[in-house]
């Protein structure tokens, strides 16, 4: 009898990615249903009530997460440090060079390393006279903003300390694709929903909204290349009285030691005085 041709075996199809916004611990696609293409990939495109939803979560986690122990804080960004470790693969699939994935994990160690201590370094007891105790102790700013740069370095390096003194954030990332699989480490990893909230897309059509947003606390355009932008972003900021962090010309090496300025640039400092006997 003839031999029955066998059956083709069917095609698979892979199933794509698509990178989504980061958003109170989830991640939901634009509620504009907007999206890009980014080497291959579809981006979503954030709008303006992504940045509303994003502030909002912000704001609703940072009570809790300033009130946690410095040392709780510390803890968590070293699990990240973790995470991180354990994508690297991940993360150099991207096109990260594996230096800067090394430099990533180092830095989110250092600044857990800091967590407990900055408050001694930025505040203290202050000599005055009478009898009195004054104590001068660093306080988050709140929600702060962040315009972030093109490198998973970069990302960190904005991030982090912003986040390990108290505050919470809204990021605008410039690579997605390394931001939001950051995102899902973060997601996987001990940081509360909320606590950093990623938006992808414009710079310059997002930033703005942000810029001026009244519950927004503080900004940091260390991602913005181009001085017009930055300057109106200032303008826009200059309507509520926030604290705006702009690094200087020739932007910022990432690479160096980055010292206490990325931590402190987020804190305001609270005088108590206190009689002494009492």
């Amino acid at each position: 009898m003839p031999k029955t041709a066998k059956a083709a075996e069917p095609t698979r199809l892979s199933v794509r990615k698509t990178y989504k916004l980061y958003i109170g611990g989830a991640f939901p696609r634009s509620e504009s249903g907007r999206t890009y293409v980014v080497n291959g990939d579809n981006v979503a495109l954030a709008s303006r009530k992504d940045a509303r939803d994003a502030v909002l979560a912000a704001r609703a986690a940072q009570p809790k997460w300033a009130g946690a122990t410095a040392y709780n804080r510390g803890q968590v960004l070293y699990r990240v440090a973790e995470m991180v470790e354990g994508r690297r693969a991940e993360f150099t699939t991207l096109g990260v060079p594996a230096a800067e994935v090394d430099a990533t994990i180092d830095r989110l160690v250092w600044y857990a390393g800091w967590s407990d201590k900055i408050a001694q370094v930025a505040g203290g007891a202050n000599p005055v006279a009478g009898p009195f105790f004054n104590i001068s102790a660093p306080e988050p700013t709140g929600v702060v903003a962040i315009v972030a740069p093109p490198s998973l370095l970069g990302l960190v390096s904005v991030v982090a300390p912003a986040v390990v003194t108290g505050n919470t954030v809204v990021v605008l990332a410039a690579d997605p694709q390394v931001a939001v699989t950051l995102a899902e480490v973060l997601a996987t990893s001990d940081v509360p929903g909320g606590v950093v909230n990623i938006l992808t897309g414009r710079y310059a059509e997002t930033a703005p909204w942000l810029a001026s947003h009244a519950d927004v606390n503080g900004l940091d355009l260390t991602g913005v290349e181009h001085a017009e932008l930055a300057a109106e972003l200032e303008r826009a900021a200059a309507g509520t009285l926030k604290r705006v962090l702009r690094p200087g010309l020739g932007g910022t090496d990432f690479t160096a030691d980055p010292g206490l300025r990325p931590m402190t640039a987020f804190l305001e400092t609270k005088t108590v005085w206190h009689p002494k006997g009492h």
